[in-house]
């Protein structure tokens, strides 16, 4: 007979506990400002202690103020523990008041801002287009192709629709020819294009896209690779009890198959070839101010807010229970965290900007698009935060700059290589060296990788040729072939 006993031991573990406080103070820090809106917004309709500025009431709201009343009905403030409760209530209500004239009045320079859509504010919208292709791409480069294999690979992404598919009869063994490829490596690579995520891009035709999709142990089932293939059509049509029969097996078990091939994609492209247009809407401009340079956080499109009248005379009356009471004090501490968690995240924006503009003195100050090798723990060391802080600060976060419009994670570069000092060289700087390589080329003579490695090398920069082919992909500069004019 088992021996069954039971034990009681102590384990003392550590943990990490967030409190919802902290959690809705880092989830500020991580939005960019047009979110942040949307954010402040959701919390007023929350928050029924608190509204929206409306200009027709600012005079007789800075005539309101929070002084006891004598109330009309409800709890007596002849009891001194009510009395006190709502002495530290409105203290508190006060406190809230000041925060939010303070609030107010830091943003009413910016009132001219609130203009018609048609205006100005339009031009600070920065409109772009997502490249797909060069993000799919990058996922050849790990694999260290020789370049007339990633040059095939684009050339067969370029050609395939906004489905992912190759036209009809598009022959890839002829394409690969011009790029000096064996049907064999042709065959490989084709099968390497098509397992890239999303899986079946520059598939031929829709078994072939339906096939790459699917898992090893999935491709060793007949009936489910039938229904890719051969009995597509009667899948489509319907036609289970048809295709049960070829197989030889159950109407039911075609119909769990059948289930598993609505899982595909059968039109993977239009998750990268399709054009993506975004908006981005600035965070910081970055200016030149007396040969300084100054951060200036665009938060000025958040709106004004007040306490609610309805509220500030309750508050004053003192009529209301405990419990009532207890739920107003509750509201203005959460009125409270929430402005201070918002002027806490322009603080930690602001510092950060300043700390980066400090670490790329030679991209601000001589305007030559040239950025030196910076990471967040840099940063994070210069501020005496943590990674992760400087790491949400960034995130989907802009910056307008005397250069143009950048992301402030364009600002963070991995090393590249080393020069000719062993210095740490970034990726930045490289790629403006191949920019400016490709410029003043020959047309007619076009560089090739290998040529662009060897002219780096004479500028003092090591780097390998890998890395240039890899750059000069995302830089939207075409192969020495195509670029022969």
């Amino acid at each position: 007979m088992a021996d069954l006993r039971q034990n009681l031991s102590l384990k003392q573990k550590q943990e990490l506990a967030l409190k919802p406080k902290m959690l809705q103070s880092l989830k500020m820090l991580a939005l960019p400002i047009l979110e942040l809106e949307t954010y402040i917004k959701q919390e007023l309709e929350n928050n029924p202690l608190l509204e929206l500025r409306e200009e027709k009431e600012e005079e007789d709201i800075e005539e309101a103020s929070f002084e006891p009343e004598k109330p009309e009905s409800g709890a007596s403030l002849d009891d001194p523990e009510s009395a006190e409760e709502h002495s530290e209530t409105l203290s508190e209500a006060r406190e809230l008041t000041e925060i939010l004239d303070q609030w107010n009045e830091y943003h009413q320079g910016y009132e001219g801002w609130h203009v018609e859509p048609d205006s100005e504010q339009g031009e600070s919208l920065i409109r772009f287009e997502e490249n797909g292709k060069e993000t799919f791409l990058q996922q050849l480069y790990p694999l260290n192709l020789p370049e007339n294999e990633v040059d095939f690979a684009s050339e067969l992404i370029d050609s395939c629709n906004t489905h992912g598919y190759l036209p009809p009869n598009y022959d890839i063994f002829r394409t690969g020819r011009l790029y000096g490829l064996k049907a064999k490596r042709v065959r490989e690579l084709h099968q390497i294009i098509l397992k890239l995520s999303p899986q079946g891009i520059s598939a031929r035709n829709i078994s072939e896209c339906l096939l790459a999709q699917l898992t090893d142990s999935q491709l060793e089932n007949r009936v489910l690779v039938g229904l890719c293939t051969d009995q597509f059509e009667n899948l489509i049509h319907r036609r289970y009890q048809k295709i049960a029969s070829h197989f030889g097996v159950s109407e039911d078990y075609v119909l769990s198959m059948k289930e598993q091939v609505a899982k595909l994609d059968p039109k993977p492209g239009l998750r990268i070839l399709a054009s993506q247009t975004a908006y981005v809407f600035p965070d910081i401009t970055i200016k030149m101010i007396d040969g300084k340079y100054e951060v200036i956080i665009n938060d000025h499109i958040t709106p004004n807010i007040i306490i609610s009248s309805r509220y500030r005379k309750m508050i004053n009356r003192g009529s209301f229970d405990k419990d009532t009471l207890q739920f107003v004090r509750d509201r203005i501490n959460s009125a409270k965290f929430l402005i201070k968690s918002i002027y806490m995240r322009t603080r930690t924006l602001e510092r950060v900007a300043l700390s980066i503009i400090n670490h790329q003195k030679e991209f601000f100050y001589t305007g030559s698009g040239v950025m030196q090798p910076l990471t967040y723990a840099v940063i994070a060391q210069d501020l005496s935060v943590s990674e992760s802080t400087i790491s949400r600060v960034v995130k989907h976060k802009f910056a307008e700059t005397p250069y143009g419009i950048y992301a402030l994670k364009d600002f963070f570069s991995s090393t590249a290589g080393r020069d000719d000092n062993y210095e740490n060289i970034s990726r930045q700087r490289v790629k403006s060296q191949i920019v400016s390589m490709v410029e003043q080329e020959d047309k007619k003579h076009p560089l090739s990788d290998q040529e662009l490695v060897e002219h780096l090398k004479t500028d003092g920069l090591n780097i390998s040729r890998r890395i240039v082919a890899k750059y000069r992909y995302e830089l939207g500069i075409l192969n020495s072939r195509l670029r022969r004019q």
